[in-house]
């Protein structure tokens, strides 16, 4: 072996240690619905912050389902000493208002994710490090990556029914789980958005 070799794989081996070392309170997981998520997991691996989704992960994108138990949950969460946010990259930013309102947690919309940039303002806002922050979301491609992005744990829940967008019907069944069969669907009336239009 020349020398070269040995100190390239020396070198790459010290560069995976360091990254092991760095990202050792990052985790990424998956959970059915967001009230299936155990708030005492969360809260002995030193989490503080929850980073939440709003479209498909609380309520769906047509506003027909909310999530079963979410809002108990959140309420659950925020006793167990848990700050939130919101990022949504919705177009409707009423329907942001009126979540942001109804479930007294500051929110950002658009926020352009998996960009870092509302990520980083959320964990501002909460006055959290990366390592106490969890993102909790639907898409792969935006909550998961954004998380990632900005060097924060991830919990993937399985998006609520709704109506495919065109990339989702190529691309769904890799960015986003489908909503498990079993599970119940609660029903949502969206004549309550009135006074945020």
């Amino acid at each position: 072996m020349s020398n070269f070799t040995f100190w390239w794989r020396k070198s790459s081996q010290v560069k995976k240690r360091r990254s092991l070392q760095r990202n050792r309170h990052r985790f990424t997981a998956q959970a059915d619905i967001l009230a299936s998520i155990e708030i005492d997991q969360l809260t002995n691996r030193g989490i503080k912050g929850i980073i939440l989704d709003l479209d498909n992960t609380i309520i769906s994108e047509d506003d027909r389902y909310l999530s079963p138990e979410a809002e108990n949950w959140i309420q659950q969460a925020k006793l167990a000493g848990l700050s939130f946010f919101i990022l949504s990259n919705g177009k409707r930013r009423y329907r942001v208002l009126y979540w942001s309102q109804r479930l007294d947690i500051q929110a950002i919309n658009p926020a352009k994710k998996p960009f870092p940039h509302s990520f980083r303002k959320a964990m501002t806002y909460m006055q959290l490090p990366p390592k106490q922050v969890i993102v909790i979301g639907d898409s792969f491609h935006t909550d998961v990556m954004g998380a990632k992005f900005c060097g924060c744990s991830c919990i993937q829940v399985a998006t609520l029914p709704h109506p495919p967008r065109w990339w989702e019907r190529l691309a769904g069944k890799f960015v986003q789980t489908p909503y498990p069969t079993g599970y119940e669907l609660w029903e949502f009336y969206p004549a309550a958005y009135q006074s945020f239009l």
